[in-house]
């Protein structure tokens, strides 16, 4: 998929663009060389750390890694090994250096019930051979437009696998590789404090155009992906129906949305699904940019990139997905069960967002990081708008490796102020994984097709 953005509406805006790409310009072909020599076909350093604690990159998570069931749940390549050292808030400040502020926060904010079991790395990511050659044509065409709001001469995914700032490391996260066209069936909960829960059911499907079943390559699209999302249950709310067209450039074309609403059995346009609107039967413990720990349009913030570190994240977490937990093994007071996930030293980029001088947002700053073998967001701390920090949010990482997708097991949200939390994304109790490379048409994510998706 090829999508570029024509910006020449007047002569200003033309040299603007032009002074914008000169700017944010795509890497050399003496830079992009080095993508599959010393970097991964995907831009990490192919090379471990010095003390060997983060191994060199040799491929990734072959197809084979391990058994995957007939409703596609994948058994844990790594079932045999057992944590290293576990980090508690007891030993906390021996490790410190390699824990955001937010993870910092939760040890202290339960002390006596959160840990972080920390195992051997495996860089377990790779990608099928249609994304590295994408990738590669990334690096040497793609630019930021629009002072890096959208972007032009962009395939597939992974727009900048040599990143030149913050930005561009973002964008890595919004346009990374999560197998093209997939639906799934997940679950939603927002424990009190007491741990006390409710599930919501979503059937939701995500697919990028070029894999629409009447895809057309000689007609250029506006259009990075589309997301349908239905909820299934409980019954108060099942039948309605969030669709949105995610586009390649939000500020001169922001996103379409439309919510279908099985009581009123009407379809309406649905602006407030952007931004810092509330997240879909979050219990206001998210808003819409958290999903997929980020999307949407940068605009609203100044971003600035502070480079690579080491840290601990969650990853390869075949356990915590496994279809033999129940959803109340997972979700317990204040956090997840930490007995469940699997923590490991990896190499992340470290990118902060700050709000822009008369913009608004809830969240005044966010910390970013991001996996670099990956280019998925690990955590991001929350910050309100008289600096506190306020919520922290961890994506709980895993490789699809029968279909050479990275994503995640399921994502985190944690309110330090409140002591609630969100956790959505799980399947562990669902009939099925995920479903990739399922086929559509672009006829069911028009607003029309919405009635139909949205039948009680």
């Amino acid at each position: 998929m090829k999508i570029q953005k024509t910006l020449m509406q007047t002569g200003a805006t033309f040299v603007l663009s032009l002074f914008a790409a000169s700017v944010m310009a795509a890497v050399s072909a003496g830079d992009a060389a080095k993508l599959g020599t010393s970097l991964t076909p995907f831009g990490a350093e192919k090379a471990g750390n010095a003390d060997g604690s983060i191994p060199e990159w040799t491929g990734g998570l072959s197809t084979t890694a391990a058994s995957v069931s007939a409703n596609g749940f994948m058994a844990d390549p790594f079932a045999g090994e057992q944590p290293l050292f576990t980090i508690t808030a007891q030993n906390m400040d021996q490790y410190k250096d390699k824990l955001t502020p937010g993870q910092q926060a939760m040890f202290k904010r339960y002390p006596d019930t959160y840990k972080m079991n920390v195992y051997k790395t495996h860089r377990s990511a790779t990608m099928p051979q249609e994304v590295i050659d994408a990738t590669r044509d990334n690096a040497t065409s793609v630019n930021l437009v629009q002072d890096g709001n959208g972007l032009e001469n962009f395939k597939v995914a992974n727009a900048f696998p040599i990143p030149q700032n913050g930005l561009e490391v973002i964008w890595n996260h919004v346009t990374r590789y999560r197998g093209g066209s997939v639906k799934r069936k997940v679950t939603q909960a927002t424990p009190q404090t007491n741990g006390s829960y409710s599930l919501v059911y979503f059937d939701e499907q995500f697919v990028f155009p070029n894999k629409l079943k009447d895809y057309d390559a000689s007609k250029p699209s506006s259009i990075l992906f589309y997301f349908k999302q239905s909820v299934t249950a409980p019954a108060r709310l099942a039948g309605n129906v969030l669709l949105v067209h995610e586009t390649v450039n939000q500020v001169t074309e922001p996103r379409s949305a439309w919510l279908y609403n099985a009581g009123q059995r009407r379809v309406r346009r649905a602006p407030q699904v952007s931004y810092d609107g509330p997240g879909t039967a979050a219990d206001g413990l998210r808003t819409s940019d958290n999903l997929d720990m980020f999307n949407g349009a940068p605009d609203r913030y100044n971003w600035q990139l502070h480079g690579k570190k080491e840290m601990y994240i969650s990853y390869n977490n075949y356990r915590l997905d496994s279809p033999e937990l129940k959803y109340s093994d997972i979700l317990k007071a204040g956090h997840i069960n930490q007995e469940l996930p699997r923590y490991e030293l990896h190499r992340v980029w470290h990118v902060t967002a700050t709000l822009k001088e008369g913009e608004r947002h809830i969240y005044a700053k966010r910390d970013f990081y991001i996996d670099e073998d990956t280019w998925q967001a690990a955590v991001i701390d929350h910050y309100d708008g008289r600096g506190n920090l306020w919520r922290v949010a961890e994506a709980h990482a895993l490789q699809y490796f029968a279909q050479q997708v990275p994503w995640y097991a399921f994502e985190t949200l944690y309110d330090i102020q409140s002591g609630r939390y969100l956790a959505m994304g799980m399947k562990n109790e669902e009939k099925h994984s995920y479903e990739f490379n399922a086929t559509a048409t672009s006829g069911e994510f028009t607003p029309a097709a919405l009635r139909q998706s949205g039948v009680r």
